[in-house]
C-alpha cells in the first residue's frame, strides 16, 4: 500500500513540475534568434546606376554585409551593377530597418528608363556564404 501511495505522489509531482515547466516556458520572451529577413523594396535609376531600398532584420552579433546585384533581361547586353552595406553600416538588434544600397554598374554596363532588371539581395559572411537571399524582377 505504501508502494502505490509514493508512485501516485511521484506522478503527482512530476506532473506539476512538467506544467509549471510548460507555463514558464510559455511565459518567457523568445529565446529563438529571429530570421535574418532581407525584402527588396523601391528600385530607381541614380546616375551612373541603381538604387535599392532593402528593409532587413538580423540578429545582433551577425558578422555579415548586406550584398545587391543587378543583371539587365533583355538581349544580349549583359549589363549588371553591384553594391554592398558593410557590416559596420548595418543595425542588427532583430528589428527591421531599411537600407539604401547603392549598385554600380561593371565596366560597359549601363541602364535605362524601361530596362528589365533582376535584383537579387543577400547577405555575405566572413566565410563566403550568402544566405536570406531575395530576388525581384522590375522594370526602370
Amino acid at each position: 500500500m505504501k508502494s502505490s501511495r509514493l508512485r501516485r505522489r511521484l506522478a503527482g509531482s512530476a506532473a506539476v513540475a512538467a506544467l509549471v515547466g510548460a507555463g514558464i516556458l510559455a511565459a518567457a520572451p523568445s529565446a529563438v534568434a529571429k530570421a535574418n529577413v532581407l525584402a527588396i523594396g523601391q528600385v530607381a535609376l541614380q546616375s551612373p546606376g541603381l538604387q535599392v531600398k532593402v528593409t532587413y532584420s538580423c540578429d545582433p552579433g551577425m558578422n555579415h554585409q548586406l550584398v545587391a546585384n543587378a543583371a539587365k533581361q533583355a538581349g544580349h547586353d549583359g549589363s549588371v551593377a553591384a553594391g554592398t552595406v558593410k557590416k559596420d553600416k548595418l543595425t542588427c538588434d532583430a528589428n527591421s530597418h531599411t537600407a539604401q544600397v547603392a549598385l554600380r554598374p561593371a565596366a560597359g554596363s549601363s541602364f535605362g528608363k524601361g530596362d528589365k532588371v533582376k535584383i537579387a539581395v543577400f547577405y555575405f559572411d566572413e566565410d563566403g556564404f550568402s544566405y536570406a537571399r531575395q530576388e525581384a524582377a522590375v522594370v526602370l
